[in-house]
């Protein structure tokens, strides 16, 4: 497919958070200088950025795998360093779904828009952080938080302002080079698109992107030839340029072509059918005879059509300012709504419960992080970690569950036995 990929799966991970430090100060004369430790550096987010440079998702299939750098540990009362953010460029247009959950997380549907897919984990705090009128000098220290992971669904929707429709040898490639700087390749066969191409059109002082879609045929809508791959880039435009060959080499009528792809239009999605349509005949300039193009048109009844030939270039400025006004309506009528940078929330809520073989099982990400930045190997920090998750409830629910003192509890990926 000329190495155009519109669907791939990818897994995105943060960076993990630096340690913090658990040090005290320490200055000749200044015997009991107090805890002094430093926080650590915070893992770097994976941010996904819309950018209209980028055409295909094909670089995802050399690499499905990316992840942010991890934040340094403190060196005693010295900050570890942030790490650097993995910023992945995506065309506009494409949809992030979350595979394991099936919810959409974003649509890049604007030039710029971002959003934080995975955040990095929070650096550790140092034991500064931890004294208080009883521990005047905590031994402990965070660890850096835990690494971020998600499975996305990455598909791509094409974006642009006018999408060409029509069947094969309708003249879309044609049209496309002819009013654009895009070089699509053209022949005398179907299926000479294989792939979409886009292209800027320039009108007077202003432009627009035009998309030359792959040729449709009957059956399309049910996943018949290579059309029905395409036809979900269509439905992602403002405008819809049908283009009709004025006289098909293989004899057929005008009139049926286009009720052809209207009617797998219609059958494929509602909402791409109700698009606005802008109807144009094609190489018009296989004839001087005006009065065959006027019964080619008369089939069409009142539908409104023009006449153009790419070749020749009849009534290419016409239409290129037809459709910048058909653009410049639907804009007015569907403005693009900019939506702030997106990040995702750390989930407050957990839940308690109890397995078959009697393991208890703690779940919900604000206490798996809890737990991931403990120290386990240090008892003071221990203690510390089990009057937090007194404080938040967690303690009270296993107790109301009929945990005892021997029990297993597993909160993420650590495992504790229980005592009171």
């Amino acid at each position: 497919m000329s190495g155009f990929i519109d669907s791939v799966d990818v897994t995105f991970e943060s960076g993990r958070g630096g340690d913090g430090s658990a040090s005290f100060h320490r200055e000749k004369f200044v015997p009991r200088g107090g805890p002094n430790g430093a926080d650590g550096g915070k893992g770097g987010d994976v941010v996904l950025v819309a950018d209209r440079n980028k055409r295909t998702l094909y670089d995802f299939k050399l690499d499905d795998h990316l992840r942010a750098q991890d934040g340094t540990k403190a060196m005693m009362n010295k900050r570890g360093k942030d790490g650097t953010d993995c910023m992945v460029l995506l065309p506009i247009g494409t949809i992030i779904t979350d595979r394991e959950t099936g919810e959409v997380i974003a649509d890049l549907n604007h030039d710029g828009m971002k959003v934080v897919i995975c955040e990095g984990g929070r650096g550790g705090q140092g034991n500064v952080h931890f004294t208080n009128s009883v521990r005047q000098a905590p031994t402990f220290a965070q660890k850096g938080g835990p690494t971020m992971t998600r499975v996305c669904h990455l598909e791509l929707k094409l974006l642009a302002d006018v999408a060409l429709i029509g069947l094969p040898n309708a003249g879309k490639s044609t049209l496309l080079s002819r009013m654009s700087a895009a070089k699509p390749k053209i022949a005398d066969y179907p299926f000479t698109t294989l792939s979409p191409n886009l292209g800027v059109v320039k009108v007077a002082d202003r432009t627009f992107v035009m998309a030359d879609l792959p040729g449709l045929i009957e059956g399309a809508s049910e996943g018949i030839g290579l059309g029905h791959q395409f036809l979900k880039h269509a439905e992602r435009n403002r405008i819809l340029l049908h283009l009709v060959e004025a006289f098909p080499l293989d004899g057929s009528a005008p009139i049926d072509n286009f009720q052809t792809i209207e009617a797998e239009l219609e059958q494929y999605s509602q909402e791409l059918y109700a698009l606005p349509r802008i109807v144009a005949l094609t190489k018009c300039d296989l004839t001087y005879d005006e009065s065959a193009l006027d019964e080619v048109a008369a089939t069409f009844g009142d539908l409104e059509l023009f006449r153009i030939s790419a070749v020749s270039g009849r009534g290419m400025e016409d239409l290129g300012r037809t459709l910048l006004d058909a653009i410049d309506k639907e804009i007015e009528e569907r403005p693009v709504k900019l939506v702030p940078v997106l990040k995702p929330k750390l989930e407050e809520r957990y839940e308690v419960s109890r397995d078959r073989d009697g393991r208890f099982r703690v779940k919900g990400r604000r206490v798996e992080q809890l737990v991931a930045m403990t120290d386990l190997t240090n008892l003071e920090a221990v203690m510390y970690l089990h009057r937090m998750l007194q404080r938040i409830g967690v303690v009270q629910q296993l107790r109301e569950l009929g945990v005892d003192d021997g029990d297993e509890v597993v909160v993420g990926n650590f495992s504790f036995t229980y005592q009171d």
